[in-house]
């Protein structure tokens, strides 16, 4: 019987050895990677041999420190790291109950906490069917390994290989307790110098650049208080501990609450892009990341950029 050459089976290489590629990718290491997929060091090189000459070019340049990509092989780990999470997914969606779909999502902990955990209520009753899994943790997690649909990332973008949604006209603005600006009105940036500061370490204006930015020269003297999260400087600011210098994205609930309030007007405040939605390419095909940003383009209309 004579086959059409259309008719010719799809060349797929065994998932094993997918597993076995991945895991040496990413550990640089065929004995750790071994010890991953509870194999022996020889079954692993054996995998990746076979899926090596399946390709017909090296995946890997082999050498006494371990294993290291090469070209070929980096542009197949891409490929094949997101088929293997849609793979996961899949046979969990399969195990799951029927309808339901689990949108995973990682943030930045301010953010997540902030400005994203009050809002869920009105994301998961707008989408009853979709099951939301979100961890939040100070790095950047890796989208196949972690099974991640969605980092909502802070900082400067400069993720070249992903998709990136920037949230704009965030901006850092000058924030103090009513109860504290009554006590001490402040006129002017000027003003500030006789309070006490609040430094939030990780914000991407911090107080010399707005001072700067204003033409006042800010003295050498320490701050009342210095943080590594938002979340604890817009709290501490909350109870009168001092001013801080944060996002307006992130204290928007503060300011609505009364809690907080912005010392001076928009023209003092400074502009910043400090929050990006991220994901790999392929995952804005998926019917739960695009309902997800959907959503957001919704909560923040013109501030979310495409």
């Amino acid at each position: 019987m004579n086959h059409h050459p259309g008719n010719k089976p799809l060349q797929l290489p065994p998932l094993k050895a997918i597993q076995a590629f991945e895991q040496a990718a990413r550990f640089g290491n065929v004995a750790r990677a071994a010890e991953q997929l509870n194999l022996t060091p020889s079954a692993v090189s054996h995998q990746i041999a076979n899926l090596e000459a399946l390709i017909g070019r090296p995946l890997f340049l082999r050498s006494a420190k371990g294993v290291q990509l090469t070209p070929a092989g980096e542009q197949y780990l891409r490929e094949v790291s997101g088929l293997l999470q849609n793979l996961a997914s899949a046979t969990e969606r399969a195990g799951s109950a029927v309808g339901f779909d689990c949108l995973r999502l990682h943030s930045a902990p301010s953010f997540g906490l902030l400005w994203l955990l009050p809002r869920l209520e009105r994301f998961r009753l707008s989408h009853p069917d979709i099951q939301i899994n979100l961890s939040c943790s100070y790095e950047s997690l890796h989208f196949g390994r972690n099974q991640i649909d969605l980092d909502i990332r802070h900082g400067y973008p400069n993720w070249p290989s992903l998709e990136v949604r920037t949230i704009r006209h965030e901006q850092a603005t000058v924030l103090a307790s009513p109860a504290l600006l009554a006590r001490q009105p402040i006129a002017q940036p000027a003003d500030l110098l006789g309070h006490n500061l609040i430094l939030s370490e990780a914000a991407l204006v911090q107080w010399p650049q707005w001072f700067a930015q204003q033409g006042v020269s800010l003295p050498q003297a320490p701050y009342a208080l210095s943080f590594d999260r938002s979340y604890m400087s817009l709290e501490a600011a909350s109870h009168g501990y001092g001013l801080a210098l944060e996002s307006s994205l992130l204290a928007q609930d503060y300011i609505e609450r009364r809690q907080l309030q912005p010392v001076f007007g928009a023209e003092r405040a400074s502009p910043v892009s400090a929050h990006h939605l991220v994901f790999p390419r392929g995952h804005a095909e998926l019917p739960r990341v695009r309902r997800f940003l959907d959503w957001m383009q919704g909560q923040l209309g013109h501030d979310f950029s495409y």
